[in-house]
């Protein structure tokens, strides 16, 4: 925003300067900012609301599909009931929309046979068919990422990538995809996954920098003069060497020097955005030894990046899909796998809805933090939200990729229009992360991936 803020930036200012390192309340006499600042807002692609708050938006994976007779609601558009998978949603119907008729025909067989898993996940936020291979990988940008561009100048994190999984980046994994494929949900290249981060710490650290509350603020400050004495050094070693070497080796060097310059404007832009805030709370020891509890952790790790506008787009991959983790915490000592292969035998069934219900727990319980948050505008920090969830798989009985379990909770900074069950006939998946893609900020896109236009009535 190029003016009308000042005030509200001064105020920032000051408190970082007498060293209070918390993340700030949002204050009414620093809210809203003049109209003109919200339009010039919007008018330059940035993601924000109307009223020039913040607009956000997560994509939520959850493996091995769902039982589609216990996950559709029944009723009408705005009168219906939720299926017993979604139950544990009621208190937050009103914020939901559930969205049926969604393909990623890109992941069905075709001529590359079995691998449905890998597809599955791989598919899921590129909606582009993957190159089979376990070695020469190719696979598409994912939607997040083409958000990023557009939308993650705005704040320190152009992204953030979490998973609650292992992360595997080599070797052949199911039917000879690359593994690359199963195991990352985001894609900055379509041969480079972001690979996401399971350990919370880390997480943590990268958001708010290391140290103990109040220790932060000034160990990133220490932590950017060295990098930029580091970067310094190398542009100015590398400047001089290039007038020395050939030219195959020049060209070594300017793929190097890309790499280098990537660091460089992370570096500016976090120098730009001055200090990170300080949650005040201590810094996570690492991979919780239940998977709930780290579960729960990530999820709340998502809700304060959201809330101290470390980054405006995210991404969480729960669990690939063929992820055969058992529950021993609900009681299920089978693989999550296993059990999605059901061949309809009722007593399988009864365990993997239980996962399922457990999964959409864990989803409930981050949506209602959001909800409980009041945003700088005064709404919530859901209304304020774009959150996609939804798995790769529609029924991994049979390994089907049409009518997609998916949900898009928040209201979009009053772009969206949540409580209804929606239902357009069948249509690509892409189309719904193209729409997503126009409220966020991004411009002139104009296909994505498979899709065939925008998905209208949201």
């Amino acid at each position: 925003m190029k003016s009308g803020h000042a005030t509200g930036l001064d105020r920032r200012r000051f408190l970082r300067g007498l060293g209070v390192g918390i993340a700030l309340p949002a204050f009414g006499s620093l809210w809203p900012i003049p109209a003109q600042a919200a339009t010039e807002a919007v008018a330059e692609g940035m993601a924000t609301t109307a009223t020039g708050a913040p607009l956000r938006s997560a994509f939520v994976f959850f493996p091995n599909g769902a039982v589609p007779s216990r996950w559709w609601p029944e009723g009408s558009e705005t009168d219906f009931r939720l299926g017993e998978t979604l139950r544990p949603l009621e208190g937050l119907r009103s914020q939901l929309q559930v969205l049926g008729g969604l393909d990623h025909a890109c992941a069905n067989p075709g001529p590359d046979g079995a691998g449905d898993h890998a597809r599955a996940t791989g598919v899921f936020l590129t909606g582009v068919r993957l190159k089979k291979s376990a070695t020469d990988i190719r696979a598409g940008m994912s939607i997040d990422q083409v958000i990023a561009r557009a939308a993650g100048n705005s704040t320190r994190l152009s992204s953030l990538e979490l998973t609650c999984d292992t992360v595997r980046q080599a070797g052949a994994c199911d039917f000879d995809y690359s593994c690359t494929y199963q195991y990352n949900l985001s894609w900055s290249t379509p041969t480079t996954p972001a690979t996401p981060e399971a350990n919370p710490r880390r997480v943590f650290e990268r958001l708010f920098g290391a140290g103990e509350p109040g220790e932060r603020v000034l160990n990133r400050l220490r932590r950017q003069q060295e990098d930029r004495s580091v970067l310094d050094y190398v542009l100015d070693e590398t400047r001089r060497m290039q007038r020395r070497l050939g030219r195959e080796d020049r060209d070594k060097l300017d793929q190097y020097l890309t790499s280098v310059r990537s660091v460089e404007a992370r570096l500016q832009r976090s120098e730009r955005l001055g200090p990170s805030r300080d949650p005040d709370r201590r810094t996570p020891a690492g991979i919780p030894a239940g998977h709930t509890e780290h579960v729960q952790l990530m999820y709340d790790l998502l809700v304060l990046a959201f809330q101290t506008d470390s980054t405006r787009v995210a991404s969480f991959c729960l669990a690939h899909d063929g992820d055969n983790r058992p529950f021993p915490e609900i009681g299920v000592a089978q693989g999550h796998h296993d059990l999605s292969h059901h061949s309809n035998r009722p007593e399988k069934i009864a365990k993997l809805l239980a996962i399922e219900r457990w999964y959409v727990t864990q989803f409930g319980r981050f949506l209602q933090s959001m909800q409980e948050i009041r945003d700088v505008d005064g709404r919530s920090l859901l209304h304020n939200s774009m959150i996609v969830y939804g798995g790769g798989n529609a029924d991994a009985n049979q390994h089907t990729h049409t009518n997609l379990p998916i949900l898009l909770a928040g209201g979009g900074g009053d772009s969206l229009r949540p409580g209804r069950r929606v239902h357009r006939g069948s249509r690509p998946a892409t189309n719904l992360f193209l729409s997503l893609a126009d409220r966020m900020g991004v411009r002139g896109l104009e296909r994505f991936g498979d899709s065939t236009g925008r998905l209208d009535g949201l």
